[in-house]
């Protein structure tokens, strides 16, 4: 079996269009608290010292050297020195985009000296109606690491992500894009299993048996899946399957399977390539005016406006957005 019929995850990012952005390296000083503004998804990889890191609205992590943190929604965050110390300086940035190419490393204290040193950086998901594959995502991804337990790919990928920063050579910018694409990606997967039991498609991947039937769902959408036939695939009885499934997934497997038909249907509408009537059918609709009421309910606008909502917009994952 090839990977791409077999892996959910990757099908799913490759359909939210993962892009990354921009990277550089960081420096906080002691009593100093940094606001990063509603902007882009983002990580940062403390590389030295002690900072506290937080979703807005969110409680504070503490970071240690080899920490890594993802923070995939748009409603900004704050970074803060880690000692007991009241904040005293206090800095704003409009967004991670904000950051200056040159220098490649910003400077926010007030004095000589520094409470930790980080690499950070930015990025998107492109896509507008494809807001719900993103369910179970918390705010914040913490990845404890200290230089005993750091996962070799995590030192590997941001070192070798700061040295292409640095470099002007060719095809510099998009091999920063491809290594914060690969970092995501390699994040996500390592959160996927450890994160527990939080509900999400995501948390269905780290179950068994449920994995199996996301996997069939996403593999043959179009195939006329019943709660028992799913069942059988997951090789539990058609009752423990339903109820395990919505308490691992959040939502009931049909209701599922009919959001992952309408966001394949969204992302063929947005190429404007289409007619609305032909995707109506390869989604499983008897109507175009079934999947017309389908997809207005999902997402909020006709099919038939599609093309005009996702053009050239960049999806900023909010918390909201994740029911």
């Amino acid at each position: 079996m090839r990977v791409e019929e077999s892996d959910v995850l990757s099908q799913v990012l490759r359909l939210i269009r993962l892009r990354g952005d921009r990277v550089f390296r960081g420096e906080v000083g002691v009593a100093t608290e940094v606001t990063f503004q509603a902007g882009p998804a983002s990580f940062l990889h403390l590389r030295s010292g002690e900072l506290l890191v937080s979703q807005h609205g969110g409680e504070a992590v503490l970071l240690r050297p080899g920490d890594f943190v993802l923070l995939p929604h748009a409603n900004g965050h704050t970074v803060q020195s880690g000692a007991a110390r009241k904040a005293q300086h206090r800095f704003d940035e409009d967004t991670y985009s904000t950051i200056k190419t040159e220098p490649r490393t910003s400077r926010w204290a007030t004095d000589d000296e520094t409470a930790g040193c980080f690499l950070a950086g930015s990025f998107y998901f492109d896509g507008a109606p494809l807001r719900s594959l993103l369910t179970g995502l918390p705010g914040l991804i913490h990845l404890t690491c200290d230089r005993a337990s750091e996962p070799p790919w995590l030192a590997a990928i941001t070192n070798f992500l700061d040295v292409e920063s640095r470099s002007a050579g060719p095809g510099a910018s998009l091999m920063v894009s491809r290594l914060i694409d690969l970092l995501v990606i390699r994040t996500l997967r390592m959160w996927v299993s450890k994160q527990g039991n939080r509900a999400g498609w995501l948390s269905g991947l780290s179950d068994e048996r449920i994995g199996r039937a996301l996997n069939a769902m996403h593999m043959e959408p179009s195939r006329a899946w019943t709660v028992e036939s799913l069942a059988e695939t997951a090789s539990m009885s058609r009752s423990i399957f339903s109820d395990r499934f919505t308490s691992v997934v959040g939502v009931p497997p049909l209701r599922y399977l009919t959001r992952w038909r309408l966001t394949l249907a969204a992302d063929l509408l947005r190429t404007g390539t289409v007619k609305v009537t032909d995707v109506a059918f390869s989604a499983g609709y008897g109507s175009e005016a079934a999947f017309s009421r389908a997809f207005k309910a999902q997402f909020g606008y006709p099919p038939s406006d599609a093309h005009r909502v996702t053009k050239g917009s960049v999806f900023h994952a909010r918390s909201s957005d994740m029911a």
